[in-house]
């Protein structure tokens, strides 16, 4: 019966400064058995985080509780788990039965619509949302910013937020979604920003701020990033491609 020998890695001083897969060693021509086993850990983990379910009711409260705002429950047109990731497409339109609740609001202007959807891992939306909102509402209260109701939407994907800020007659949508699960961020949330939001719309018309996590951008910074994309869009008129990002030559100047 032979006996692993795991070899050092030359770089393994690397590990200090990201949490990603790098330098763990090997055992002839494949990783040490330890590490097998991490791998496989994070990976299950991973999947784990794509059949998450939206944790509906306790956001529901929380942000009602919170925030006194109207929060609405929606549903995108997919019927199933395997039908999202099989057909992205039901997942970007609302269901007859969502659409009906948003119409029936006869929404007034609003200067901001937030949207809450599951995406590709409800866990980083039931981690991390709240908290996130929790930190950038008072600085919209402060600046008197006029809030649409809160959308939960389940089973979505981030174009649905075109739709639904479009219909609340928002100036500014904001897509909270759970980002693709990574072997070490299964709990990575996005938040997807578009100026004047509408059908049709495509990706070069959003800004984006990624992997918000206690262990990636944190809420404090991407609380920061977001007020500063927003106070832009809210001038410029503009998002996407044609906004450019200043802040960090703003703080340097």
């Amino acid at each position: 019966m032979s006996i692993e020998t795991k070899q050092a890695d030359q770089w393994q001083f690397l590990q200090t400064y990201t949490p990603a897969r790098i330098a763990r060693g090997r055992a002839g021509h494949s990783l040490p058995t330890a590490e097998l086993l991490h791998f496989q850990a994070d990976h299950a983990q991973a999947r784990d985080a794509v059949y998450s379910e939206l944790k509906v009711l306790e956001l529901f409260q929380a942000l009602l509780s919170t925030f006194n705002l109207e929060v609405l429950r929606l549903q995108s047109e997919v019927k199933s788990r395997s039908q999202y990731l099989q057909r992205p497409d039901l997942g970007r339109t609302l269901s007859e039965a969502s659409r009906k609740i948003l119409l029936e609001e006869e929404a007034t202007e609003a200067d901001i619509c937030f949207v809450l959807a599951d995406g590709l891992s409800a866990t980083a939306i039931n981690e991390h949302a709240f908290a996130f909102l929790d930190k950038l509402m008072p600085k919209l209260t402060e600046a008197n910013w006029q809030i649409a109701p809160i959308c939960i939407v389940e089973q979505g994907r981030v174009a649905i937020a075109d739709e639904i800020g479009f219909i609340l007659k928002a100036k500014i949508v904001v897509m909270l979604i759970g980002e693709r699960p990574g072997l070490s961020s299964p709990n990575s949330m996005g938040a997807y920003i578009t100026y004047q939001p509408k059908l049709g719309l495509t990706d070069e018309s959003r800004n984006c701020i990624s992997n918000i996590r206690p262990e990636g951008l944190s809420y404090e910074m991407a609380v920061e990033k977001m007020w500063y994309l927003l106070q832009e869009m809210n001038v410029k008129k503009i998002s996407g491609v044609n906004l450019k990002d200043e802040m960090q030559d703003n703080l340097l100047n």
